[in-house]
């Protein structure tokens, strides 16, 4: 079907603008390609800027994902100034608070992926981060790699930029009906594009379910404070603990972080029950935003029990000394989880693709992800 005077022509319409979304647009734009993203929401509201705004590197699983993490940070590095969007902070301490952490840590070290990192003595740690509790510190690792934006300001700002530097057109609150290309049905007229990008995050029902049934997708569902201590200053990098040693798969697939998962199912099996490992990171205005935990389900509750928050809350008193902190904040957030992938790139035809990062990892591997896509799109 012919494009019609009233429906505009693009060479790529992106369905979706979340990060990853955003990471498709720009991709294509730095080609010169015509774009349009679409979106339900009037402005970001998912996943995207419900979390850390903390792009990571150093953790995530050998060979693409770290590879893809790598690449993404270095567009951030590229996009922020550009954008206006300000780096809250750079860096990552990785407290150790069991000697069988140390070990991972250790060990992660001498890998590949560990080659720009540095061990840290308790007393290096506290250099670099000086909240750190002295008492549960067995040593650290510092990684140079990571850096923390205030995701529910950046996402806007980057699609402000899109639209102003690149051209990208967005259109919101507007609903897919269907996409046969070149048709894109919308229920704000109809679009015509060469190619189309579907990048639905947790929305499994809306286009194309039943290729995206095919693989075995659930929801996960995650905690969410913000803390603020009185007296507190500057954090100086984000922070993690023994806990994500045994999630995230770049430390938790080396042999020795066997031991660790054993002594942490001994003396921590109600966190680990409840998929909780700390991140800490550090706002503009000082206060910390602090997660998380991992609930699965095909459709997630919308209730946040105070038990979890609880113990998110236990290590990171474990960690961190903040006498008087308080929760001023607290939220949930939803994610696509898969068994048996961390993102998946469906192709219902030649032209038409289904982006779905599967593991929380948009914002630390989607402009790579973006890039790979429009490249074999393009060539």
């Amino acid at each position: 079907m012919p494009p019609s005077a009233s429906s505009p022509h693009f060479d790529v319409a992106i369905i979706g603008a979340g990060i990853v979304g955003l990471g498709h647009a720009l991709a294509a734009a730095r080609r010169g390609k015509r774009v349009v993203v679409v979106d339900r929401d009037a402005q970001a509201n998912g996943a995207s800027i419900r979390n850390f705004g903390f792009v990571t590197v150093t953790g995530q699983q050998k060979g693409e994902c770290w590879e893809r993490a790598m690449r993404s940070r270095a567009v951030w590095g590229e996009v922020v100034d550009a954008a206006d969007i300000a780096v809250e902070h750079t860096g990552l301490c990785v407290a150790a608070r069991r000697p069988e952490a140390k070990r991972v840590l250790e060990a992660f070290a001498e890998t590949d992926m560990g080659r720009d990192c540095r061990l840290l003595s308790p007393a290096e740690a506290r250099e670099k981060v000086p909240a750190l509790r002295a008492d549960s510190l067995a040593g650290a690792l510092w990684s140079p790699h990571e850096a923390r934006v205030e995701s529910r300001l950046a996402i806007p700002k980057l699609a402000a930029w899109l639209e102003a530097a690149h051209g990208v057109t967005f259109r919101r609150s507007c609903f897919v009906k269907n996409v046969a290309l070149p048709l894109i049905e919308t229920s704000q007229g109809d679009i015509h594009a060469d190619a189309a990008i579907i990048c639905p995050g947790d929305n499994f029902l809306a286009l194309f379910p039943e290729r995206i049934a095919a693989y075995g997708l659930t929801v996960c569902k995650l905690h969410m404070l913000r803390v603020t201590a009185p007296t507190f200053g500057r954090l100086g990098a984000a922070v993690m603990s023994d806990l994500g040693l045994v999630r995230y798969l770049g430390y938790a697939e080396l042999p020795e972080a066997e031991a660790l998962k054993k002594r942490l199912l001994a003396e921590q099996a109600a966190a680990l029950d409840n998929g909780i490992h700390l991140i800490v990171v550090q706002s503009a205005d000082g206060s910390l935003v602090v997660g998380d935990s991992h609930h699965y389900g095909e459709t997630t509750d919308p209730f946040a029990p105070a038990a979890v928050d609880d113990l998110i809350l236990d290590e990171f008193d474990h960690v961190l000394d903040l006498p008087r902190r308080a929760v001023s904040e607290r939220w949930i957030g939803t994610y696509a989880s898969a068994p048996d992938r961390l993102m998946l790139v469906d192709r219902p035809s030649d032209a038409v693709r289904i982006v779905i990062v599967t593991s929380g990892t948009g914002a630390s591997t989607g402009f790579a992800i973006g890039e790979e896509v429009i490249a074999e799109l393009f060539g």
